[in-house]
């Protein structure tokens, strides 16, 4: 994968809004790439580790998405996972709703979700553990826009096996980390989120998968400002 690249050359980091922020998975991986983060959840986040707003997530991109360089949003992925249909629990789908906000600010993100939401997602990246040697899977899928596009990394093959869901993790097996899982200590180390209880680390993206987008959105930024300054 490629290393993360500095940007700016006038001491400042370029500026990323992190939309449905939770605790901040995601988040960990823009800074580590380069930005200058915000997240935005409706619901409090006192783990979370960068600059934080209380706010509708939706609404917020509207009113201030374009005031940033670049732009991540993870609407909630309960509506298309399989546990909660099997529950019977009711969800809202904001995965249409999200895009025309995103859409509206004209700034370039990403919009992630898992894989039971794929489908209406507009031509998604799929990244998964093992591109970035964790030992996990968890398959994400991220959407993208305002001129970013970013490609497909080859996925290497499954070859280890995984734990059951919510058991735990025997010697030579990969933890699944969903609902209410086993090893709390083991997903932190596996997954690279320190800081994170089970309730964050159940949905969260692994920092390793957004900086990776990170870097390839900063390589966009630089070209566009060289163009403008040429």
């Amino acid at each position: 994968m490629t290393q993360p690249a500095p940007i700016r050359r006038d001491g400042h980091r370029p500026t990323l809004l992190d939309l449905f922020c939770c605790q901040g998975g995601a988040a960990k991986g823009y800074s580590d790439a380069g930005f200058e983060v915000t997240g935005v959840d409706i619901t409090p986040q006192p783990r979370y580790p960068y600059r934080f707003m209380q706010a509708d997530a939706i609404a917020f991109v509207r009113e201030h998405g374009a005031a940033f360089d670049f732009i991540h949003a993870s609407p909630p992925c309960q509506h298309d996972t399989d546990c909660q249909r099997l529950r019977g629990n009711a969800h809202p789908d904001l995965i249409a709703p999200t895009r025309a906000a995103l859409e509206s600010t004209g700034r370039p993100w990403a919009m992630e979700n898992v894989r039971g939401a794929a489908a209406k997602l507009r031509t998604p990246v799929m990244l998964c553990g093992q591109m970035f040697r964790l030992a996990n899977y968890r398959h994400r899928f991220f959407e993208t826009g305002g001129g970013f596009r970013l490609p497909q990394a080859g996925h290497p093959a499954h070859l280890v096996p995984q734990a059951k869901m919510g058991r735990p993790v025997p010697p030579g097996h990969y933890g699944q980390f969903v609902g209410n899982f086993s090893g709390v200590a083991l997903a932190r180390q596996v997954l690279g989120v320190p800081w994170m209880n089970r309730d964050g680390i159940r949905e969260c993206i692994p920092p390793a998968y957004t900086q990776h987008i990170g870097t390839a959105a900063l390589e966009l930024l630089y070209a566009d400002r060289l163009e403008v300054t040429a």
